[in-house]
């Protein structure tokens, strides 16, 4: 894997804790490795890959030692194929429970929740994986809108089947990720282990200063990091700004304007979301790569607002400049988009590694 040194960019430390506890994670539902990029900076080891998008396959091997093939389909991988392990962690698929999931799919008549049959059924393998090997704890992810979803019976079958069926002692909390990214970014993340721990997710304490759009944003003053594996695809260091191509075009940008003009006047909250640089961002969605309108950015280089670039979309969710970026500008909009905010898994991770050795109950008769 490359290195990750501190990077040019004020955030979070990235070297790794002086005596790191050893410890052996699977990385389910893996997508570009924001679990494992965290936890390999905790002395994790990742012993089992298991991820279905072939493009973000690209990117995951383009950035960790795969010393493990990376399974497909989790479906049609047998649990007892996986690998022993002391925590699982997985940010199963949130379509089935997000917001504009739910709408789209009600819209257009389709099943959302557990009776989506592609993806919403997926945390039952994650169940079985957990029954058939038993680690000492795992750490999930998804949307906020899963607590409630569905009157609130979907998280009711993922708690009882986590506690009543599988002996888990189950804890959970909403967490915004702008303590640590300027993002305004709601998930909840859900903590079990085989023994009666308290992890305390309700005082994970954020970064301080809370961090602002400068501090992700491309630098124009001259100090913009020169990477190699980027080139000049995303920053023309001679002109010393971002790339023409991330502006929007002039009938894009009045289109935005006319969309959000008519749900203004018809008492909706719908429409663009202009930043600058002493902003906190809407929350990056897989759909970024379609107008970019929930964060469009003003830049005094052009006369529209433009997009993130790709790269300031990997520091808006706590990557590090040392990860590459080998997928086209729309993939990686994806992919960033359904990533975990790298440092929010780091600060969660770091209360639960303590409590790895107390997770067994037969480790204290």
């Amino acid at each position: 894997m490359p290195q990750s040194p501190q990077p040019s960019l004020p955030f979070a430390a990235w070297v790794a804790d002086p005596s790191p506890a050893p410890f052996r994670f699977i990385d389910l539902f893996a997508g570009i490795g924001g679990f494992r990029l965290a936890l390999e900076s905790l002395g994790g080891k990742c012993v089992f890959t298991c991820e279905i998008d072939s493009s973000c396959i690209k990117t995951y091997a383009a950035n960790f030692n795969l010393n493990h093939p990376v399974m497909g389909d989790i479906r049609s991988v047998p649990a007892e194929a996986v690998p022993d392990h002391d925590l699982l962690v997985a940010g199963f698929p949130c379509q089935p429970f997000s917001i504009a999931g739910v709408s789209k799919k009600n819209s257009l008549g389709k099943p959302h929740g557990f009776e989506c049959a592609t993806q919403g059924t997926l945390f039952f393998d994650i169940a079985r994986i957990l029954e058939a090997k038993k680690p000492h704890a795992f750490l999930l992810e998804n949307v906020k809108n899963l607590r409630s979803h569905d009157r609130g019976k979907t998280f009711r079958i993922i708690h009882d089947t986590l506690t009543k069926e599988l002996g888990y002692f189950v804890q959970w909390n909403v967490i915004d990720a702008q303590g640590w990214v300027p993002q305004h970014r709601e998930r909840i993340f859900i903590v079990g282990f085989r023994a009666d721990v308290h992890v305390g997710l309700d005082s994970i304490l954020p970064e301080q200063p809370k961090p602002r759009l400068r501090d992700i944003l491309h630098r124009t003053d001259g100090s913009e990091p020169r990477l190699e594996h980027d080139g000049c695809r995303f920053f023309d260091h001679r002109l010393g700004r971002v790339n023409s191509k991330y502006e929007l075009s002039d009938r894009l940008w009045s289109y935005l304007q006319s969309y959000a003009e008519k749900h203004r006047q018809a008492g909706n909250g719908f429409g663009y979301g202009l930043v600058d640089r002493d902003s906190v961002a809407r929350t990056l969605s897989a759909r970024y790569y379609k107008d970019g309108s929930e964060i469009l950015v003003k830049d005094e280089a052009f006369r529209n607002p433009r997009r993130l670039t790709p790269r300031e979309c990997a520091r808006l969710m706590g990557f590090p400049d040392s990860f590459r970026i080998p997928v086209s500008d729309s993939h990686a909009y994806k992919q960033f988009g359904n990533s975990v905010a790298v440092p929010v898994v780091r600060a969660v991770a770091r209360n639960l590694l303590p409590l790895l050795g107390k997770s067994d109950p037969e480790s204290e008769l």
